[in-house]
């Protein structure tokens, strides 16, 4: 760089910090604040793109910096005064402080589970001795951090319960650090080992120690890798975890994610490799004969899982079954050719099997709302569990040793309930429920519709409002989906959205292709090459609440995050005539970028790369980021992110953010305006505080109210 040109930079640079400054400092700037252009041109395999705002992409510069306290201003003067917000907020507080309950998890004699009630910002581990015994406080994050902004990640207790592991991170960072607790006595154990984040626990039978996974430290692995390489430990309790012996992980790709369980004789490592969302892979690994793990599948391009019990392995798979099957193979002889089929695939798709109490406890999906069957070891099916309406099951537990079973379940009318079925007299009970009393749930209706996507692909929709409504065409609504990584969207229980609903609101999820509802077919008809169908199907969820006169385009908004953030983005620039307001959380938005950022190497066999000339042109068709029209009048946005965001990084909605407000035709309209909110302290959303959920989403309303005219 030149002298001449590198001071006219430094200038320009001086120029627009002191230009942020000065706009942060206005309590209500009357237009965002004009972000710089600094071309960087790109040649993707012959085509060249100019991105104006890659300088966004670096969080840590004092530039973004100011930027992002101008931009913060500038939603804020827009947001903070309007009216009603004091009663979205005390609503949505009274909403919030409706509590959770996590299925409890057994080892001997005691009960781990997790609740959180009121305004407690994290669950809390509770402990139990006996079925019916008193609660007692294990752990409580809530202790940790003044602000709650320390979460509770995941625990497991030891075969015997004498100890609970668990993982916490701060900030909403979900990098954990794992710690081990002494049941009986709440004492800490002086164990502790980082860089566990969403850690796969396998507890030896002694509870001398257990099988782990964790990722490698800054300068283990190349720059950028500390976020991949998950690699299978062992810990022996009292012992240095720098010393832990590697088991499984050298060698292979970066992106594996190993998973591990033991069986119910402690003898046989079961490691489940999950290569993308398509394909996965077991191992086993013989511990008394210390023989390295070895691959009990093919390689195929299909995704397995397993439980071992009594040396024989019991195997959930899509193989040649987009519904999923179950195989049994018999003890020590696992060669493929040799798997026996126990379970059939059905028309409905199967979620999971546990093999517990001598039974298998299968929970199936038709047509997106949970069902549970029981089978003894030879796949005779012997009875279904009720229950109590069309919803889903969550957290289901048991024990290859216990006559008992676990399972949660809700629905968009019923609180998280936790019930427990004893496998002996076949009786189902309720073990423990969520109060909500501010809620009456017959009050609402709830109705499955389905409507024909663009290529006549037939998609369910929930829509859910209260009862009374008349469809006059002016209903606001809103509409969410997701859309990928084999995710269902099966009923659940959304406290926010009654504020919604209380006030006339219709609240609709469509179930989109990409994810699980359907079966693995439904998965890759929405994913890769096949993404633009997840839009179509979207925009046809949005045409048929219109058509059905739900609403119209100018009462219609709809919502999404991480993924669905990539959907709004594709709604937003392909169909904006057609939603009056959008909610854009933690997206994904430049899809020729986004794997170069955080954890998104991981997602690439879900949506390609642009590092790929065929895979770059499908990306290239839809990334929003990329597909932003000069003069173009867009819905009004709120982009929503958040500042230790370690999945999807924030330059996304900041680079998405600056382009709309130079570039649309409302980019500084104060009446449908692109607005940008960053959450400090706070991730993907995982462990997010339950003050700032409210702060969060009296903005998310108080926008929404707003821009589709809902009175308070």
């Amino acid at each position: 760089m030149s002298g001449g040109v590198r001071l006219v930079w430094i200038i320009a640079s001086l120029f627009l910090l002191a230009a942020a400054v000065y706009a942060a400092d206005d309590a209500k700037p009357a237009t965002p604040p004009r972000t710089e252009k600094r071309p960087l041109e790109e040649n993707f395999h012959g085509t060249k793109i100019v991105d104006n705002y890659r300088w966004l992409e670096d969080g840590t510069s004092a530039d973004t910096q100011s930027w992002v306290e101008a931009e913060m201003a500038y939603t804020r003067g827009l947001l903070d005064p309007l009216p009603g917000r004091d009663a979205i907020h005390k609503r949505l507080t009274e909403l919030l402080s409706i509590g959770s309950i996590a299925s409890p998890q057994m080892g001997g004699k005691y009960y781990f589970y997790t609740r959180r009630e009121g305004m407690q910002n994290q669950p809390i581990v509770y402990v139990r001795e006996g079925v019916e015994g008193k609660d007692r406080v294990l752990f409580d994050a809530n202790q940790l951090s003044a602000d709650g902004t320390i979460a509770l990640d995941w625990y497991q207790p030891s075969e015997n319960g004498r100890y609970l592991v668990y993982g916490t991170s701060s900030s909403g960072s979900e990098m954990s650090t794992l710690h081990i607790v002494e049941t009986k006595t709440g004492t800490l154990l002086p164990d502790t080992i980082e860089r566990t984040r969403a850690a796969s626990i396998a507890w030896t039978h002694d509870n001398s120690g257990f099988y782990y996974t964790r990722y490698p430290k800054k300068g283990d692995v190349p720059e950028g890798q500390e976020m991949y390489n998950r690699h299978v430990f062992y810990h022996e309790l009292g012992s240095d975890p720098a010393t832990d012996p590697p088991i499984f992980g050298e060698g292979r790709d970066a992106e594996d994610w190993p998973s591990v369980s033991l069986d119910n004789d402690g003898r046989l490592l079961l490691i489940t490799v999950s290569q993308g969302w398509t394909k996965s892979e077991l191992f086993l690994m013989d511990l008394k004969k210390g023989t390295p793990p070895t691959r009990i599948t093919t390689g195929k391009d299909f995704l397995y899982s397993a439980s071992v019990y009594n040396g024989r392995l019991y195997i959930v798979t899509n193989e040649d079954a987009p519904r999923y099957r179950v195989f049994m193979a018999e003890a020590g002889d696992y060669e493929r050719d040799d798997w026996k089929e126990l379970i059939p695939q059905t028309g409905s798709v199967l979620q999971g099997v546990g093999v517990w109490g001598g039974k298998l406890f299968a929970q199936y999906e038709q047509n997106a709302s949970s069902q549970l069957e029981i089978f003894d070891l030879n796949g005779n099916k012997l009875r279904d569990l009720a229950l109590p309406t069309i919803g889903t099951v969550f957290a289901s537990d048991g024990k290859w040793n216990r006559d008992e079973i676990f399972y949660g379940f809700y629905s968009f009318t019923v609180a998280p309930s936790v019930y427990r079925y004893d496998l002996k007299s076949g009786s189902t009970s309720l073990w423990a429920k969520v109060e909500a009393p501010s809620i009456d749930p017959a009050a609402y209706d709830v109705e499955q519709e389905w409507y024909h996507s663009k290529d006549g692909t037939r998609v369910p929709m929930f829509v859910v409002y209260k009862r009374g409504l008349k469809k006059d065409g002016h209903n606001p609504t809103l509409l969410t989906g997701y859309g990928g990584f084999n995710v269902s969207l099966t009923p659940s229980f959304s406290r926010t959205a009654y504020l919604w609903m209380e006030h006339g609101g219709v609240f609709a999820v469509a179930n989109l292709r990409g994810g699980a509802e359907f079966g693995e077919d439904w998965h890759r008809a929405g994913m890769l090459d096949k993404k633009q169908n997840v839009f179509d199907d979207m925009i046809a969820a949005a045409e048929y609440l219109i058509a059905e006169k739900y609403t119209d385009k100018d009462h219609l908004a709809i919502q999404g995050g991480s993924n669905g953030g990539l959907l709004m983005g594709a709604m937003i620039t392909q169909r904006p005539e057609l939603f009056r307001a959008v909610v854009c959380q933690v997206p994904l938005l430049d899809m020729l970028h986004y794997q170069d950022f955080q954890i998104a190497k991981l997602w690439i066999p879900e949506y390609g790369t642009a590092e790929n000339p065929e895979q770059f042109k499908w990306l290239y068709a839809y990334s929003p980021y990329h597909h932003v029209k000069v003069g173009e009048e867009y819905p009004a946005v709120l982009f929503m992110t958040a500042d230790t965001d370690t999945r999807v990084d924030p330059m996304h909605a900041k680079k998405m953010a600056a382009l709309m407000q130079a570039e649309a035709k409302n980019g500084s309209s104060r009446t449908r305006p692109i607005l940008l909110r960053i959450e400090s302290k706070a991730g993907h959303g995982a462990g997010k505080p339950v003050t700032k959920q409210i702060e969060e989403y009296t903005d998310v309303y108080s926008f929404l109210f707003w821009q589709l005219g809902v009175k308070e």
